[in-house]
């Protein structure tokens, strides 16, 4: 006998299961975190690839860990304008409320400066934009392969970038992990903030491999099992601008951009932000830390020091088998209510 299933309606999980698989998945794999003294072979890190856990690889080795100074990165970009997110808070692409006292998903504003000034505004600790009263954060996370695209692999002269003068600083693509996978990165990315900069909690559809070159980033970490913790809703979107000529950046709603989902947690290592059964875990990656993040692990981040600056490689996960319809089982496919309410019409 044929099941037939709705399809206009997304199937979900009860809440009991759900808290039962997250209770299982945390008795069977405790809160640990692997650590590898030394780069995995391509044949080992397709093991992790399987098992879909968190590992922290030391020893992987780029000229950029060596390079990296200041200096060399002023020098090397010269006066090349960089794409640089603005925010009032160090929160880009969060929730933040808006006109009406709504929430909003906010983009940040883009700011076009060279290295030289942007790493004078991270080690200032502030953001000076137009007036010195105004103080805002910077943070460089333009993302999408800023370092290097897809484009690459295909066309390198057709992959322009921003960073083209660090290019030799950094690989297009970490062997072990092409080899295992079979494929090439979707997007390498530079980030570069301060202890201002925060990322707030999401999952990616990626294998993510997330190297610090300075400073220090602190990770908390949630299962794919334990999204139904992060309360996702829909927002309407939104970016920061400036408005009435002002020097202070506002929120500006969007007229014609879908709403997005979104966790409305805000800061998870606040106490009572997540329910008691969820078990995060937390990681601090230092200087020439490695961490690989499986697809669809859920991550808050923080960074400390003056000056943090990391790469990723984002490998596109594999949709084929299983996997990735477990993945969206977990998350939740039914109906994600709204983030404000409705019946309001302020």
């Amino acid at each position: 006998m044929a099941l037939e299933l709705d399809q206009a309606a997304s199937p979900s999980l009860t809440h009991d299961i759900v808290r039962w698989i997250s209770q299982e998945y945390h008795d069977m794999n405790g809160s640990s975190i692997q650590t590898l003294e030394n780069p995995p072979t391509a044949a080992e890190f397709a093991q992790l690839v399987h098992i879909s856990r968190p590992v922290v690889i030391k020893g992987f080795q780029i000229p950029a860990l060596k390079r990296w100074t200041d200096d060399y990165l002023q020098t090397k970009l010269q006066d090349q304008l960089i794409s640089v997110a603005i925010t009032p808070n160090g929160q880009a692409d969060a929730i933040a409320a808006g006109p009406g006292g709504r929430l909003f998903f906010v983009e940040p504003f883009i700011e076009q400066v060279s290295m030289e000034k942007l790493l004078e505004q991270l080690n200032a600790g502030t953001c000076t934009q137009r007036n010195s009263d105004d103080l805002s954060a910077s943070y460089l996370q333009s993302q999408n392969g800023n370092m290097y695209s897809s484009r690459f692999f295909e066309s390198p002269n057709d992959d322009s970038s921003e960073f083209g003068a660090l290019r030799g600083d950094v690989p297009s693509n970490i062997p072990w992990v092409t080899e295992a996978l079979g494929r090439n990165p979707d997007a390498v990315n530079l980030w570069i903030g301060n202890s201002k900069s925060i990322t707030s909690i999401h999952s990616d559809p990626y294998e993510n491999i997330y190297t610090v070159i300075r400073g220090s980033k602190h990770f908390t970490l949630l299962p794919p099992c334990e999204g139904w913790c992060l309360q996702e809703r829909m927002y309407p979107h939104a970016v920061y601008g400036h408005t009435d000529n002002s020097n202070y950046l506002s929120v500006i709603p969007s007229s014609d951009t879908p709403q997005v989902r979104w966790s409305s947690v805000i800061n998870p290592d606040l106490p009572g932000s997540l329910p008691s059964e969820a078990h995060p875990l937390h990681v601090t990656l230092e200087a020439g830390d490695t961490l690989y993040l499986p697809v669809g692990w859920w991550h808050y981040v923080q960074q400390s020091g003056p000056t943090t600056i990391a790469l990723n490689w984002w490998y596109d996960a594999e949709v084929r088998g299983m996997n990735w319809i477990w993945l969206s089982l977990l998350r939740g496919s039914g109906d994600v209510p709204p983030g404000n309410d409705e019946t309001d019409t302020r």
